[in-house]
């Protein structure tokens, strides 16, 4: 009977792996060789919206000024730009840095979290409280747009049935060291190829948080961000599709952040990441399957979606069925070769694309010196699965004890030059 057991779940394990890797080999297929779907970037623009730009900061000093200063040297019209920064119970001289920026620009108008609560949602509501626009764009603070993000983000919203919009995410520090560098490949991968793939299908491409933006009424509608959740992103991208709405993904959308520069830090990020995506996952799992409004393809990917921050657990589940199955004298040799090969076709998860994903991409973006790299991205997989595996684990404790999980910011480096 336990032989039976551990056999089907080591089948079932290799079935997900193998519906991930075959999902993930049609996005790069769609786009090397299929016609790229276009956002409203060459629209015409005359009646470009009002826009309320939102940049949660907590403790940003070293970066506040770049992010600011490229907000402002953004082409969009000034009078229909307003910036807010949020300053969230920062102790360093954040607040002295917006406080002269609002002096010189009436643009930049300083929002301060004053109630004890933490956290990039809760950021969030406090500044949609003082936006007047009703399109929304957020901006983290280590974040630097090109002059023409605004715009292009902007235009997505021409089409009435646009919930959101999402840019590129580009890493500035590549050059720092080989962790920049592949944190790097993998963001080209997830952006590149997975989300210009998804937008093509018209799947479900995620808004991702940051380099991006809504429209306030959405949030209106659900009453606004979750302070609870650290995966806010995820949510609204459920939502904005229950709801009947899409989301644009502009790859020509450029905006330039700060990677993770050490592995402490890495884990860190992954482990919230992961915390966060899983719980929302466990409550919008079963809504996704069932919405009418959705086409078959639509809700198979966000379920895939959903659940990628379970595939590292899930795996580890199924080398340990193999493990057990060996000693017990059941492992069939095809078995364990199948489960291998699942492995190293999909060698990353979710947003961190596989790695023929990721040299599609590099090859795409002309940065081909990079493929020499891919091999190292094989040695991020047992350190991408063990901060993954951890949040998963912080999820089902936060379920089981109602625990409410604390905001942790990513450290940051000190790229950014403090300046006002």
């Amino acid at each position: 009977m336990v032989v039976t057991i551990l056999q089907i779940w080591l089948a079932f394990v290799i079935a997900v792996m193998v519906v991930y890797t075959i999902r993930h080999w049609i996005f790069t297929f769609s786009r090397v060789y299929s016609r790229q779907r276009v956002s409203f970037a060459d629209a015409y623009d005359e009646d470009l919206p009002m826009l309320s730009v939102l940049v949660p900061m907590h403790n940003e000093q070293a970066v506040a000024a770049q992010c600011l200063d490229a907000i402002l040297a953004s082409d969009y019209p000034a009078e229909k730009l307003e910036i807010l920064p949020i300053d969230d119970h920062s102790e360093d001289e954040t607040a002295v840095i917006l406080a002269r920026y609002a002096a010189r620009n009436p643009r930049v108008k300083p929002v301060r979290v004053d109630q004890k609560e933490r956290g990039k949602s809760n950021a969030l509501n406090v500044g949609l409280a003082h936006a007047q626009a009703q399109i929304v764009l957020v901006f983290d603070a280590d974040y630097t747009p090109g002059r023409g993000v605004l715009r292009a983000l902007a235009k997505g919203f021409i089409d009435p049935e646009v919930g959101a919009v999402m840019g590129r995410v580009v890493p500035r520090n590549t050059s720092r060291n080989m962790l920049t560098r592949l944190l790097s490949m993998e963001r080209a991968g997830g952006y590149q190829v997975d989300q210009q793939a998804r937008y093509n299908f018209d799947l479900l491409p995620q808004y991702g948080g940051t380099v991006g933006g809504f429209r306030r009424r959405l949030l209106d509608e659900i009453g606004g961000f979750d302070p609870r959740s650290l995966a806010e992103d995820t949510e609204l991208t459920v939502s904005i599709f229950r709801r009947g709405w899409k989301v644009v993904y502009d790859n020509r959308a450029e905006c330039y952040e700060e990677v993770p520069e050490t592995w402490p830090a890495r884990f860190g990020q992954l482990r919230r990441w992961s915390r966060g995506h899983n719980a929302v996952a466990s409550s919008n799992l079963l809504g996704v399957l069932t919405t009418k409004g959705l086409s078959f393809a639509q809700r198979l990917d966000g379920a895939l979606l959903l659940l990628c921050y379970a595939v590292p657990p899930l795996l580890l589940s199924g080398w340990l069925a193999a493990l057990l199955l060996f000693l017990m004298g059941h492992m069939p040799f095809a078995g364990g070769i199948a489960l291998a090969f699942a492995v190293v076709l999909y060698n990353a998860f979710g947003n961190f694309a596989p790695v023929y994903q990721i040299a599609t991409a590099e090859v795409l973006d002309g940065s081909t010196k990079r493929l020499y790299l891919l091999p190292f991205l094989f040695y991020m997989f047992p350190f991408n699965s063990w901060a993954i595996t951890t949040g998963w684990v912080d999820s089902i404790g936060d379920f089981v004890k109602s625990r409410r999980p604390g905001w942790e910011k990513t450290k940051r480096s000190d790229m950014g030059a403090t300046k006002a």
